[in-house]
């Protein structure tokens, strides 16, 4: 009994042993278990804050926009690559880092501070610098500068403010013109000075919807509505255009000769905008040269350009004026535009079609003897 009692007793130590060992050995294993998930967490944390980061640094690279960072201290942290040459110029562009280091410096006291840097080139261009703390919840963590280039922008505001100008001179000399005409002709009871009058008026309103007909071409032109390519024949081309230009050579008497090749010269292109081109080569010609002096035409192929020149025997463009007149509004001579009744948006119509087609426009001028304006496009054409 006594033995049996030992052996029980023996047994049970064992049991007890045993389930405290399983026990530590669980707990050995459930934390070594939590050791395993806790490290593979933290890999995978670690991983997402650097793809996080290269993420950030790629999206930093590939603005076109400086970036530069500098901590609580002012030491540069990053540069993006838009930003880098800066650190490395030598002269204009050298402006450019030295803002960059000072708007940093002020930014570090906590204030956002911008900058306009302009470098006289050549080329020309105006940088915006800017720069703001980087505060979160009282905590510095240092400054960002941006650098921004506003050439551009700045460029196309200058042409629409030069553009609202322009165009409110040209509309107010034939809206002034209508008004006083209108007020001469309803005190005036002569028929002779009535019918002059009127003719005077007739001519006006013709110049005012010239001037608007040039504008809503010019615009369709530059955006490409509605532009439908197709197989279009030069010769045709030429022939509405001689269509559209007639009338104003006849009454200048001002003869139109043309040099057509026996082939038809055929091009994709928009037939309309085409047209609208040569007739403004056209009419520039006829206006600006002077009685019995023959305008010529002449189409040819080169390459694979096919090219319309149209020369003239006219007043021609002085040197400093030939690489301004393909401009919307410049005019060489505004006197003498004020008689033919030209704006200046002929030949900026040229320009946009020659560059709507992949083509180009040229101009050759002699002061005293004519000009010769060449219009390629190439035979594939395309939008």
């Amino acid at each position: 009994m006594i033995v049996a009692l030992v052996v029980v007793a023996a047994a049970v130590g064992l049991v007890i042993v045993g389930a405290v060992a399983w026990r530590e050995h669980r707990h050995f294993v459930d934390a070594e278990e939590n050791r395993r998930r806790d490290d593979e967490m933290h890999r995978r944390q670690e991983g997402e804050v650097a793809d996080s980061e290269a993420r950030l640094r790629l999206s930093l690279d590939a603005i076109t926009q400086g970036v530069v960072m500098a901590d609580a201290d002012g030491t540069v942290l990053y540069r993006n690559p838009y930003s880098q040459p800066f650190t490395e110029a030598r002269h204009g562009e050298a402006l450019v880092e030295a803002a960059v280091s000072e708007l940093l410096a002020e930014a570090a006291q906590g204030r956002a501070v911008e900058r306009e840097v302009e470098l006289f080139g050549p080329p020309r261009q105006c940088l915006f610098v800017s720069a703001m703390p980087l505060r979160v919840e009282g905590r510095d963590y240092g400054s960002v500068a941006l650098i921004d280039d506003i050439t551009e922008p700045q460029r196309l505001d200058a042409m629409r403010r030069d553009f609202v100008a322009n165009i409110s001179h040209e509309l107010r000399t034939p809206m002034g013109a209508l008004s006083l005409l209108a007020e001469t002709l309803a005190g005036e009871t002569d028929p002779e000075v009535v019918s002059r009058l009127a003719v005077r008026v007739q001519a006006e309103a013709i110049r005012l919807s010239d001037i608007m007909d040039d504008l809503l071409e010019l615009s369709r032109i530059e955006s490409n509505e509605a532009s439908e390519r197709a197989p279009v024949a030069i010769q045709h081309v030429i022939s509405d255009a001689l269509s559209r230009a007639r009338a104003t050579a006849e009454e200048k008497d001002v003869p139109i000769e043309t040099a057509l090749p026996a082939l038809d010269l055929v091009v994709r292109a928009d037939r309309r905008q085409l047209t609208s081109a040569v007739f403004n080569l056209l009419d520039n010609a006829v206006k600006y040269s002077e009685a019995t002096r023959p305008v010529r035409v002449t189409t040819r192929l080169e390459g694979n350009w096919v090219e319309v020149e149209v020369r003239d025997q006219g007043y021609g463009i002085p040197l400093r004026h030939q690489e301004r007149i393909f401009e919307r509004f410049y005019q060489v001579d505004r006197s003498r535009g004020q008689t033919d009744g030209g704006v200046g948006l002929g030949l900026a119509i040229v320009r946009h079609v020659a560059t709507n087609h992949g083509g180009e426009v040229r101009v050759e001028s002699t002061e005293g003897e004519g000009s010769s304006f060449t219009l390629a496009v190439p035979i594939g054409a395309q939008a």
